[in-house]
C-alpha cells in the first residue's frame, strides 16, 4: 500500500527541468544581472525603479526558463505565425497606431503594445526557418526572398520612426543571412560603400550639416543627431548635451571610478536618461575603467558562449537561430556603449540587463531561453 500512495518527488521533477540548462551561459547572465542591479540602485533615482528592475529581471528569468523547455523543432513551428502576426500588427500601427512625441509606434489592443518588439525575435526565427526549409538546395533567389522578408518589417519600423529598433531587427536578419552562407561578393560592396559614405560625411561635414541643407530619406531630427555626433560642440546646451555629458561622465570616472553612489554627473542630473539609454555613462563614472572592463568582458563571455552553442547546434535551424540571437546581444551592447561614448549617433537602444525597461528585458529573456533550449537539445543528443 505504501508504494501506491507514494508522494510525488518534486525535487526530482525540478532536477529534470534544470538538467541541460547551460551553466556558463547562466553564469554570464548572473554577472550582468548583478552589475545591472547594483547600477540601478545607485543611479535609478529611487527604490521604486530598483524594485521594478528586479521584478523585470525575475520576469526575464521566468521567460528564459519556460522557453528553455521548448525543443528547437517546436520553436520552429512558431516562426511563420509569429512573423505574420508581427508584420500585421506593424501594418495596423501604420494605419491607426498611437502617436507619442512625433512617433507612431504603439497599438491599443486592450493594453498598449509596441509590435516592433515582436520582430526582434520573430525575424531570426522566420529566416532560420526559411533557410532550414531550403537546406541543401540554396540558390541566389532564396537569399533574395530572405532579404524581402527582412526589409518589409524593417521598412515599416523605420517609417514609425524607430531607428533603434530598426537597427536591431535589421541586424538580427542580416546575421541569419550571413551565417546561411551569403557570398562575400555580395557583402564587400555594401561595406565599402558604407565606409566611403562615412569618409565623405566627415570630410563634407561643414556643408552637409549646414542649417539650409536637407538630407533625403532622413527626418530632420535624424540629420541633427548625425551632425551632432560629428561636432557635439555646435549645440552644447541643446542637441549635443547628451553626448557631451556622457563623455564627461565616462572620462571623470578615471581608472577606479568615483565610487558607489558617488557619481556627481549622475546624481546632479547632468546625464539625461541615466537609468535607461545612458546608464553606461552612470556606470562608468562610478566604477571607472576597471568596471567598464568587467562589463565588457562579461558581455564577451556571454557572446563567446552563445556562439559555441550555435556551432554545436544539432540542426541548421538551431545553428542559424543561436548565432543570430547571440549577435543581437552584441549589437545591443555595442550600439549602446558606442552611442554613449560619442562613436555612434544617439538612438534608443538599451544596454542589456543594465538599462531599465520591461519590454527589452522580456525580449532578452526570450533570446536567452532560445539559447538554453538549443544547448539543452545538443546535450540530449550527445547523451
Amino acid at each position: 500500500m505504501s508504494n501506491v500512495f507514494q508522494k510525488p518527488n518534486y525535487l526530482k521533477g525540478l532536477s529534470h527541468l534544470l538538467r541541460g540548462l547551460d551553466g556558463p551561459l547562466a553564469f554570464a547572465v548572473f554577472l550582468l544581472a548583478c552589475a545591472g542591479m547594483l547600477t540601478m540602485y545607485s543611479s535609478g533615482g529611487g527604490d521604486a525603479r530598483f524594485i521594478d528592475h528586479g521584478r523585470n529581471m525575475l520576469l526575464a528569468g521566468f521567460i528564459m526558463f519556460v522557453v528553455a523547455q521548448i525543443p528547437p523543432h517546436r520553436l520552429m513551428t512558431f516562426a511563420l505565425p509569429l512573423y505574420t502576426i508581427g508584420v500585421a500588427l506593424l501594418i495596423a500601427v501604420a494605419i491607426f497606431g498611437m502617436t507619442k512625441k512625433g512617433a507612431k509606434r504603439w497599438l491599443y489592443v486592450g493594453v498598449v503594445i509596441q509590435p516592433s518588439e515582436i520582430l526582434k525575435i520573430a525575424m531570426p526565427l522566420m529566416l532560420s526557418w526559411w533557410f532550414q526549409k531550403r537546406e541543401g538546395q540554396l540558390r541566389p533567389l532564396d537569399f533574395l526572398v530572405a532579404s524581402v522578408l527582412l526589409l518589409i518589417p524593417v521598412g515599416l519600423i523605420v517609417k514609425q520612426p524607430d531607428l533603434g529598433t530598426a537597427i536591431l531587427v535589421l541586424s538580427a536578419g542580416l546575421f541569419v543571412i550571413f551565417f546561411a552562407g551569403l557570398s562575400w561578393r555580395f557583402i564587400i560592396p555594401p561595406v565599402v560603400l558604407f565606409l566611403g559614405a562615412v569618409v565623405a560625411l566627415v570630410v563634407l561635414e561643414p556643408t552637409l550639416c549646414d542649417s539650409d541643407f536637407h538630407w533625403p530619406l532622413l527626418h530632420d531630427y535624424q540629420q541633427q543627431r548625425i551632425c551632432t555626433l560629428l561636432d557635439p560642440g555646435r549645440d552644447p546646451l541643446g542637441k549635443g548635451f547628451h553626448i557631451i555629458q556622457g563623455m564627461i561622465a565616462i572620462g571623470s570616472g578615471g581608472i577606479l571610478g568615483k565610487g558607489f553612489m558617488q557619481g556627481t554627473q549622475t546624481h546632479l542630473d547632468f546625464i539625461p536618461e541615466h537609468s535607461t539609454d545612458f546608464i553606461f555613462a552612470a556606470y562608468a563614472e562610478e566604477f571607472g575603467f576597471l568596471g567598464e572592463i568587467f562589463l565588457i568582458v562579461s558581455f564577451i563571455f556571454l557572446i563567446i558562449r552563445g556562439l559555441n552553442i550555435a556551432l554545436e547546434g544539432p540542426t541548421l535551424f538551431s545553428r542559424l537561430l543561436a548565432g543570430s540571437v547571440t549577435l543581437i546581444f552584441f549589437t545591443y551592447a555595442f550600439v549602446n556603449m558606442a552611442m554613449v561614448s560619442g562613436i555612434l549617433p544617439v538612438v534608443g537602444v538599451p544596454l542589456p540587463f543594465i538599462s531599465y525597461g520591461g519590454t527589452a528585458m522580456v525580449t532578452l529573456g526570450f533570446g536567452l531561453g532560445i539559447l538554453m533550449s538549443i544547448s539543452k537539445a545538443k546535450q540530449l543528443v550527445q547523451s
